[in-house]
């Protein structure tokens, strides 16, 4: 559990990516690791901008061709624009969503801001991604366990740097919820120096390292799931409203059977 004491000297993960998304929720120490990523990689912004955009078409797919109405969207981050519940209330207003993070500013934006259709339910967990057992014990406050969740791992998992307890997490997460739940994820992956090398710059000053890995190993998170289509793919090509090129985040959509 995080307490409500904010430092705002330490650059913080949620408040970075804030940042790259054009966010206000963050401060000096946050926009100078930003700032010192765009310059060797000023692409990176777009890039935040995509990798929100397959959140919000995943979403919207969830929660309108496959029917789920339960989110559990883990490590949220800071709210922004098209929030997960917003995403799933405006095709099924009785969707009910819950957030996951333990960052301090999260938690408090997140009280503020995640407010819920009146038709469903929004709550936001103040819990550690690595007790996935306390997250569902929570969660199930708000989300009925004995249907379909969809459980979101949106860009987090780069902070797990150990492979084998990354795929325990995601593993522990969907042991808890029944057949027809799906799991969406997406991360970044090492294919381009340029990334590579933002992600060092990223390392050398976040409070929270990031750990890029190859789509081999981001396909190991949906070991014994079934794929929606297109599969695995650069968070561009996944069922895009518009033509882009790929970019080093990696995503994917699969179904428990």
């Amino acid at each position: 559990m995080a307490n409500d004491e904010v430092d705002t000297t330490v650059p913080q993960t949620a408040r970075i990516w804030n940042y790259l998304l054009g966010g206000t929720e963050n401060f000096e120490a946050d926009r100078a690791v930003g700032d010192q990523i765009l310059a060797g990689q000023p692409e990176l912004a777009e890039h935040a901008r995509l990798s929100r955009a397959f959140l919000v078409r995943a979403v919207r797919y969830l929660a309108g061709e496959a029917g789920v109405r339960q989110f559990l969207d883990i490590g949220s981050g800071l709210p922004a624009v098209n929030n997960t519940h917003e995403v799933a209330q405006a095709v099924a207003p009785e969707s009910r969503v819950v957030y996951v993070d333990n960052d301090p500013l999260v938690l408090t934006h997140a009280r503020k801001l995640l407010t819920s259709s009146p038709e469903g339910a929004t709550a936001y967990l103040d819990a550690n991604l690595y007790d996935i057992d306390a997250v569902v014990a929570e969660a199930a406050k708000t989300l009925d366990f004995s249907r379909p969740v969809a459980v979101l791992f949106m860009g987090v998992l780069g902070h797990v740097e150990d492979d084998a307890v990354a795929q325990g997490l995601v593993r522990q997460a969907m042991a808890a919820v029944p057949a027809g739940s799906y799991l969406a994820l997406y991360d970044g992956t090492d294919l381009t120096p340029a990334v590579v090398e933002a992600a060092r710059i990223w390392n050398q000053s976040a409070a929270l390292p990031y750990h890029l890995r190859g789509p081999a190993r981001l396909a190991r998170f949906f070991d014994g799931l079934e794929y929606v289509a297109p599969g695995l793919v650069s968070v561009t090509s996944w069922r895009p409203d518009t033509d882009g090129r790929g970019i080093d985040q990696y995503c994917g959509v699969a179904r428990k059977s």
